[in-house]
């Protein structure tokens, strides 16, 4: 805090010397100034004097989120590196409890300082945007920290046993031997690592705090996959890591004798610090599956009731209640079907909506099971995106410039990944933003729904909106790496939907597959509500998305899975599209003729992510200014 204070305190004097500039009346005397203007003169100069000084303090706090911003930053290896950087680079995050405590005693300082030092109502506008999130997001801290321990430590879906290995390979870069022996660092200190998240799953455990049973054998065997093939076994394949390590060491230009001494180094470090963690960790998940509860919601677990509706509110950004989402997402679903209808009659199918559905599940046509499918896919995909391209400038002003990539995702972590994500490029440029398939069974792929899912997770979706928010100038780090979820996926489902006005899914089938990923949003509203508030069991869930949706049988069984250790977290995506669509059509109406798609995404994207109600207000200042500069032109 030291340094913080000093700039702030430099940055004040200079303040001071602005205003003194800027001041007052000319005090030349070679100006006749009518006397009746000196009112008009002293009243421009003031107004003046007032910008310049939110711009001094715009400056001022702008320049002590970035040293906040920073000091975290500093307090994460894998942040740094994620970041693009290579500080800390052989390191792992401490996750110890006292740690944590630490950290946020620090964001609770920083939040005092903040509202001590600075007047929200003395800062330009971005400024106060920027105060106001701060506020937002420590009230959402303090509220949450009661529930810290509440959160699943490992999951079949997340947690360090998968992002170890998967954090080395798509993020850990090696351009030099330096930087090969700080990949073989992590190795050696991933046990640690490991330990200090086992120790804290144990101590949510007992309190109660525990996954279903049926989550523990998916774990143990993607645990068991991470430490699967050479060095480990007597394989002719390499394990994951070692795969990618030899990989990245293999591209330096090095004399080889230098490369055969990291690669074996790195195999000590996988079999004599990784394994053994792995090994521990495998014998911790035996050992609690034995006495882990048999129910699936998180209403079963202490304080679990006011820790869903925390949830809610904080995946959501509104004061919904389960019961109303819940309601919600029975409208939304029955609204979907009955468009579905009308795509069967557009084809002309014979049956009712769920021998439709059958239909789309099993016809060869929309699966590419056969040999070099997966490329197939891969290849479609990038295509789909670049035609998207193109089109861009008639749906937006502003372009991220960072690549994006498809990718399948690894072949390691296939069993227990999502469908498919987005991963966001490092700012820095190192690391394109990158679209990923989970290929393993190419009967949850169905090519009807390639063209939406391209869009929410690619462009104009995830990587429009992620990228161009890192690229934001003028904009702190905190918010331009922040997020809120339903205004993320949000945008990723309204992404999906917008495209149909400009021409795309010109194919039945398609525009079947983009309602199809609607649909199967709406009914998240429906099964993750029906998890954790009304006590649904898990097969009860997986029965309403089978009688309800055209997914596959392996798709159903995969999201209810997720939807079971991620309580709330599936209601974002729709509450988000329906709000960002509704302030479309409110702008729309409300400014007619004038209204300009562009202009309204640039509302929404230009000032990243944002709580509903905070876009929301920042949709209507626009469209005040609209119809303002409207009636001026008149």
């Amino acid at each position: 805090m030291t340094t913080t204070k000093f700039r702030l305190a430099l940055m004040s004097a200079a303040t001071t010397f602005i205003l003194a500039a800027c001041s007052g009346e000319s005090d030349r005397d070679d100006v006749a100034e009518p006397a009746n203007n000196n009112a008009a003169i002293e009243a421009a100069n003031d107004t003046e004097a007032d910008v310049t000084a939110e711009q001094a303090n715009g400056e001022q706090i702008n320049a002590w989120f970035e040293d906040s911003f920073e000091a975290g930053v500093a307090r994460s290896p894998i942040a740094q590196t994620f970041l693009g950087r290579k500080t800390s680079y052989g390191e792992w995050d401490n996750v110890t409890p006292e740690f944590a405590e630490e950290s946020y005693r620090l964001s609770q300082a920083d939040y005092d300082y903040m509202t001590t030092t600075f007047d929200p109502a003395a800062l330009p506008e971005s400024a106060q945007l920027s105060y106001d999130l701060f506020e937002y997001d420590n009230a959402r801290s303090t509220e949450g920290w009661q529930w810290r321990d509440h959160g699943y430590t490992f999951t079949p879906r997340s947690g360090p046993h998968m992002s170890v290995p998967s954090f080395l390979i798509n993020n850990h870069r090696v351009d030099s031997v330096e930087d090969a022996e700080a990949y073989i660092s992590r190795i050696r200190n991933a046990g640690a690592y490991l330990d200090q998240h086992a120790d804290n799953a144990r101590r949510s455990y007992s309190m109660g705090i525990q996954t279903p049973r049926w989550t523990y054998q998916p774990m143990i065997v993607t645990a068991q996959n991470v430490i699967s093939g050479a060095p480990f076994d007597d394989s002719e394949t390499d394990s994951p890591i070692l795969a990618d390590f030899r990989s990245k060491v293999d591209a330096l230009d090095i004399e080889q004798g230098e490369k055969d001494r990291l690669i074996s180094e790195a195999e000590t470090a996988l079999t004599d610090d990784m394994a053994p963690a792995y090994e521990r960790l495998i014998a911790m998940f035996g050992e609690q599956e034995a006495t882990a509860r048999e129910t699936d919601g998180v209403w079963d677990v202490p304080g679990g009731a006011d820790f869903y509706a925390y949830m809610l509110q904080g995946y959501t950004t509104t004061d919904m209640t389960a019961e109303e989402i819940h309601d919600l997402g029975l409208a939304e679903v029955d609204r979907i079907h009955a468009e579905m209808e009308a795509i069967m009659d557009e084809v002309g199918f014979e049956g009712d909506l769920q021998d439709f559905f059958d239909f789309m599940r099993t016809d060869p046509q929309f699966y590419y099971t056969d040999e070099g499918g997966r490329d197939r896919y891969l290849a479609e995909a990038t295509a789909l995106i670049d035609t998207m391209g193109e089109a861009l400038p008639q749906m937006f002003n502003t372009f991220p410039q960072a690549e994006l990539e498809v990718r399948r995702v690894e072949e390691f972590r296939e069993a227990s990944a999502g469908k498919a994500f987005y991963q966001r490029p490092a700012p820095n440029g190192t690391r394109p933003g990158v679209y990923y398939a989970n290929l393993r069974d190419m009967n949850d792929m169905p090519t009807y729904q390639m063209e939406a899912l391209a869009y929410h997770e690619g462009i104009p979706g995830h990587h429009m909106q992620l990228a161009i928010m890192q690229e934001l100038e003028g904009v702190p780090s905190f918010r331009r790496f922040g997020g809120y979820t339903a205004y993320t996926e949000g945008w990723g489902l309204y992404s999906e939907y917008f495209p149909v006005e400009f021409g795309f899914y010109d194919d039945p089938y398609s525009d079947f597959g983009r309602l199809a990923m609607e649909l199967w949003r709406a009914c998240r509203l429906v099964v993750d509500t029906g998890l954790h508030h009304h006590r649904w069991t898990r097969q009860e869930a997986v029965d309403y998305l089978a009688e309800n949706t055209p997914n596959p049988q392996g798709d159903i069984v995969n999201a209810i899975d997720r939807y079971i250790v991620y309580p709330g977290q599936a209601t974002a995506y729709m509450i988000g599209r329906n709000e960002i669509l509704r302030l479309r059509e409110m702008a729309r109406d409300r400014l007619g003729d004038a209204f300009d798609i562009r202009d309204y995404h640039d509302v929404v994207l230009r000032q990243g992510a944002l709580p509903l109600s905070v876009l929301e207000t920042r949709v209507n200042a626009w469209v005040e200014r609209e119809l303002a500069n409207q009636t001026a032109d008149e």
